[in-house]
């Protein structure tokens, strides 16, 4: 753990985390606050004097998920226990938690994880504590106290909020504008990471390259490249990327910079411009192709991945089609699919033709299908291929160690026999066998 003072305390707290990888590298810099005001972390509920949960709201029913789980536990408020409700949800709903949950004694949002100090106080004392910054804020939650989970593969946060205001997409609501971290101080903690030992770095934000750099020293493109070029910096992704800010300069620092790796997740959506504009993408299904054109051009083999939206309200059939066509087009690696729902707060739950949940589902399984047509495809031209791989476990009951390529692919390989492999280090695989989604090979020695 980064910088966390070590010791026992009397003050516990248990913490769950729900939704994407912005959430979890929070909840390890929530976590790392925690420690660094005297807090240890328990493994069970029960154990807990204080129980977090930073919660997601992108998904259908993600509230009441949140809800039937602090039900579920109310009856450990008689035992003392403390309640928080961090997260999207947390800003979402706001103080109607506490309306909901009486027993809840914290709700914080995203924006405002950097009062967490002053709130503990507050609940300590037996007082409610509420975070809930609006959209204007532009404070990053910056800290030297990081607890991160992984010790080979690190996140680092460059930019938090969003201002794209897609028509289905509760984030700008509960995270707040745009704000970057500058250049040096995210330089500063890759240096940081680097000196701890980490080889890989992964970039986050909702908007990943809509990074703005408030010294005005680099454009993202040039970030990428710096963070690649710290000494000990094996490996370097970022995610997510939006197609509005995505630029040529990207593919052209992926070319020239080994260190960056050769995969760019770049969320589509649908394939038909009328849906994307009713969305409020911000881009036509041509400027998104071209998009792709850039990274199929480049000198290295490029995976590129993306988010796909079946039955969003008034999405024809013919529509439906101009999105698989785009899957044939894009040749996507792997792709995330989503049934439409309606978000609380988002223009597009006032959308009238509401597509039929059976249809939604049968354009989903359509989707899957497609998709995993082209990724078998893919993933056999790889067959003979010598890939570099980072080692991630290994799995004992077929005799496989687990790793992953710079093309962020699974890959289970076997290694000669007795041959005992570190996690976190590198070997090089040959690729022998494919399936839709992984890679299938033996170790090489270098």
């Amino acid at each position: 753990m980064d910088g966390v003072p070590q010791g026992t305390t009397d003050k516990t707290f248990y913490l769950e985390t729900f939704g994407c990888q912005m959430n979890v590298h929070d909840s390890e810099k929530v976590i790392g606050t925690l420690l660094q005001e005297g807090y240890r972390q328990v493994e069970t509920v029960e154990d807990a004097g204080l129980i977090l949960y930073n919660t997601c709201s992108i998904r259908d029913k993600a509230e009441q998920k949140v809800f039937n789980r602090l039900n579920d536990y109310k009856k450990l408020k008689k035992q003392g226990k403390k309640f928080g409700v961090l997260g999207c949800v947390a800003q979402q709903e706001g103080a109607k938690i506490f309306e909901r949950a009486p027993y809840v004694d914290m709700v914080c949002g995203s924006a405002s994880y950097r009062n967490l100090p002053a709130m503990l106080v507050q609940i300590e004392a037996g007082m409610r504590a509420t975070g809930l910054d609006d959209r204007e804020t532009d404070e990053c939650f910056e800290t030297a106290f990081t607890a991160r989970t992984n010790q080979h593969r690190g996140y680092l946060t460059i930019i938090e909020g969003c201002d794209k205001f897609c028509a289905y997409c509760v984030v700008p609501f509960t995270r707040g504008k745009e704000r970057s971290r500058s250049s040096s101080s995210v330089l500063a903690e890759g240096r940081q990471m680097a000196d701890l030992g980490y080889t890989e770095i992964q970039l986050l934000g909702q908007n990943v390259n809509s990074f703005h750099d408030p010294e005005g020293k680099k454009t993202f493109a040039e970030l990428l490249t710096a963070v690649g070029e710290i000494p000990g910096i094996k490996r370097v992704r970022f995610t997510t990327s939006h197609p509005r800010d995505f630029g040529r300069d990207i593919v052209e620092a992926i070319d020239a910079s080994p260190a960056l790796c050769n995969h760019v997740h770049l969320p589509v959506q649908s394939g038909s411009t009328r849906v994307l504009d009713a969305m409020q993408r911000l881009y036509t299904r041509e400027q998104y192709l071209e998009r792709i054109s850039w990274i199929q051009s480049a000198r290295r083999d490029i995976s590129i991945t993306s988010d796909i939206i079946v039955g969003f309200p008034g999405e024809t059939e013919a529509e439906f089609e101009e999105t698989l066509s785009l899957l044939t087009e894009a040749e996507y690696d792997s792709v995330f699919t989503f049934k439409y729902s309606p978000r609380p707060n988002t223009p597009a739950i006032h959308l009238d033709d509401a597509i039929p949940d059976e249809e939604k589902a049968r354009r989903l399984a359509v989707v899957n299908e497609h998709q995993r047509a082209i990724g078998l495809a893919r993933n056999r031209k790889r067959v003979g291929l010598v890939l570099d791989v980072m080692v991630e476990g290994k799995n004992e009951a077929r005799g496989q160690w687990i790793g992953r390529t710079a093309q962020n692919m699974t890959f289970n390989f076997v290694a000669p026999s007795g041959a005992e492999l570190a996690v976190g280090g590198y070997v090089d695989a040959l690729v022998t066998t494919s399936f839709p989604n992984s890679l299938v090979g033996e170790m090489v020695w270098k």
